[in-house]
């Protein structure tokens, strides 16, 4: 994976360059990621731990699946097939697009769009990026966000909040 080639991006999402990956991260380059929000028909939405092998937040729990835009990929290409590749759904619909945001930290920087799709089938994640996963509600993620006893990957906590100051 740090040999994929990505995008890196300006502060206005557009594209200046390609990199591989793996240099993106080692210097702080911004480049885009697409984050998918999976509720099942009553409205549960996935959550799982990510791997101890994530290049990324290894071992943190994350409410959205989701991850790095490929070189000439759309956001809504990346969104399809990360969501059909994590979950271990080859024929899951098309997610719909919610928004965009900035994400960037002293370490990290990414544009990132996020996205939502409703699955109500079975879901076989991929082993080598889910550790563990279930379906909470709104509720749940909020409690278990409150009770600090979870790690969180941080961007989407920061995707989480921003979908909630959008729907409320």
């Amino acid at each position: 994976m740090e040999d994929e080639l990505i995008d890196q991006v300006d502060e206005q999402d557009r594209v200046v360059g390609q990199v591989r990956r793996g240099e993106s991260y080692a210097r702080r380059l911004r480049h885009r990621c697409s984050f998918i929000l999976v509720r099942n028909a009553v409205g549960k939405i996935f959550v799982h731990r990510r791997t101890e092998t994530k290049q990324v937040f290894p071992g943190a729990h994350d409410m959205w699946v989701g991850g790095v835009v490929g070189a000439g990929e759309s956001y809504d290409e990346a969104a399809l097939r990360e969501a059909r590749e994590e979950l271990g759904v080859p024929d899951l619909p098309q997610p719909e697009f919610l928004f965009k945001f900035l994400y960037e930290t002293p370490e990290h920087a990414w544009w990132s769009a996020a996205y939502r799709v409703t699955w109500d089938g079975p879901v076989h994640p991929q082993a080598e990026e889910v550790a563990w996963h279930t379906f909470l509600t709104e509720d749940e993620i909020g409690e278990r966000l409150a009770a600090g006893d979870w790690a969180w990957v941080p961007d989407g906590v920061e995707a989480w909040r921003e979908l909630r100051k959008r729907t409320q």
